[in-house]
């Protein structure tokens, strides 16, 4: 290699790294697919802050042989998810789906029973894939009547035990009603907020994991 100059040589070297030593979640054997809307998707927050960030994080340090799919989209309703299940199944093959989908629903307003089909839809779609699913419950202000926020936030619990799934109550858990783990427009939570999300939704999701960990 006498005649090699400096820049070649480092160029070689980087490519040797990069093709010898991949990224860890490329390494993955299983996949958890996260389909959300914009709390999901980490709206207002700088890259890696959001909750679904930090579970990549929280699994590699627990050496879990999971990769995560963030498939969530700012605005997103349960309609927008089941019409886009289908190809996520079939690209990604998780062996983990979580919907952390509806809360647009109810900001809209829109009727609870066809919120509670789009969700049926996602979570059978993800069962007869062979996903594990978990569902994430969300409240709404009484914006549209007390007995609406009511049947909306109970019918997560009865799409899960209709469904068998396993269910987060509530995706804000513990702070909801803290204005200071929010950003200035009071919806969405803060970067302070995330591990709070990431407690409530790991506390389902655990056990559903399987315990071979990365080599």
């Amino acid at each position: 290699m006498g005649g090699m100059n400096s820049s070649a040589m480092r160029s070689i070297l980087l490519f040797l790294l990069l093709v010898i030593v991949p990224a860890p979640a490329a390494n993955a054997t299983q996949t958890i697919l996260v389909l959300g809307d914009s709390i999901s998707a980490g709206y207002g927050l700088a890259q890696g802050e959001g909750w679904v960030a930090l579970l990549e994080q929280r699994l590699l340090r627990e050496k879990l042989d999971y990769n995560v799919v963030n498939a969530s989209i700012s605005g997103e309703t349960t309609l927008g998810g089941r019409n886009r299940i289908a190809d996520l199944l079939t690209e990604h093959h998780p062996a983990v789906l979580i919907v952390a989908l509806g809360g647009n629903d109810g900001l809209r307003g829109n009727p609870l029973e066809e919120t509670r089909r789009n969700l049926i839809a996602i979570v059978e779609a993800g069962r007869k894939s062979g996903a594990k699913v978990v569902v994430a419950g969300m409240r709404v202000p009484p914006n549209y009547g007390a007995v609406y926020s009511r049947r909306f936030e109970g019918l997560f619990a009865e799409v899960a035990r209709q469904q068998n799934v396993s269910l987060v109550p509530f995706l804000l858990q513990g702070f909801a009603e803290d204005r200071t783990m929010f950003q200035a427009d009071g919806m969405h939570p803060a970067a302070i907020a995330q591990t709070r999300i990431l407690d409530n939704v790991y506390h389902q999701l655990r056990s559903l994991l399987a315990p071979r960990a990365r080599r």
